[in-house]
């Protein structure tokens, strides 16, 4: 080949252009990633609040359905309060009885006492006056304790939202007889979400709390959003598992072991709520300032 050849020559300049751009470009990738931590073993988590009745009943009416925003304090279900409203009155009734029973043992006291006083009764009748008096007093402030627990049961037949959210596995319809403890729907905080990211052990050397997290959403691929590196785990992800490996069997394999992150989002970055929790990404650490 002639290398004298104008052509030619202006060809090998461009191939060497190329080749120097593309190392450049190299480079330029090799050094500016050096700064970064990735990783794609990464879940949205969050805050999921379950609603469940403390007392049981048929439900009256439910308020809301799945996916609806709902605020703190807004009135979710209804359970039917008859019988309730009628154990108050019948606690009511109850602390009247104990309540007149009281007075007239106090009477019956202060009686005895002046009698016992004056040397016309025994100790013995004294001593039983002042025995029913206590016992009327006790009776009576059990009543008053009964009375408070019917009406704050009373209350607990309307459920409400705990927190401000959305609803989600909602399992109760109107007419359904539920048990208290029994899960009816749950709330998620939207504004209350984080990462899990299970970085690699050898990745953390840099990684501390604070930095600047780039967050990349399987959902968003041509939106970024942003973060900060909140806590690392204090022990890795198999040292919580539930069969945690055995290392003292002779059969030793050293594996990479992956250590949970926790990524909060910067305020502003997921004004829509978009996100939601158990979603896939990848975020990237910035362990030094670009």
């Amino acid at each position: 080949m002639n290398i004298q050849d104008p052509k030619k020559k202006n060809v090998i300049k461009i191939m060497a252009g190329l080749v120097l751009a593309g190392l450049v470009a190299a480079g330029f990738y090799v050094v500016h990633n050096l700064n970064r931590v990735t990783t794609d073993d990464a879940y949205i988590e969050g805050r999921i609040h379950s609603v469940a009745p403390k007392v049981s009943g048929t439900v009256l009416k439910v308020n809301v359905e799945d996916n609806q925003p709902v605020k703190k304090g807004d009135l979710l279900v209804e359970i039917d309060a008859v019988d309730y409203s009628l154990k108050v009155n019948e606690a009511a009734a109850n602390m009247e009885v104990r309540k007149a029973t009281f007075e007239q043992a106090g009477r019956d006291r202060d009686r005895a006492e002046s009698l016992y006083n004056g040397k016309v009764i025994p100790k013995e009748r004294y001593e039983a006056a002042v025995t029913a008096y206590n016992l009327a007093k006790g009776q009576l402030d059990a009543a008053e304790q009964q009375l408070k627990i019917s009406q704050q049961n009373l209350q607990y037949t309307k459920i409400y939202s705990p927190t401000e959210g959305y609803v989600t596995k909602k399992s109760v319809e109107a007419g359904n007889q539920i048990a208290a403890g029994q899960p009816l729907m749950a709330v998620i905080p939207l504004d209350d979400i984080w990462i899990t990211a299970n970085y690699k052990e050898t990745q953390l050397e840099k990684v501390k709390s604070g930095q600047r997290v780039l967050i990349k959403i399987d959902t968003y691929p041509d939106k970024t959003f942003t973060g900060k590196v909140d806590s690392i785990m204090a022990g890795t992800g198999a040292a919580f598992s539930l069969f945690p490996p055995e290392n003292a069997l002779g059969n030793y394999v050293k594996v990479v072991q992956r250590i949970p992150v926790k990524i909060v989002f910067d305020k502003n970055t997921d004004q829509g709520h978009v996100l939601r929790i158990g979603m896939s990404c990848a975020p990237s650490i910035i362990t030094k300032n670009e």
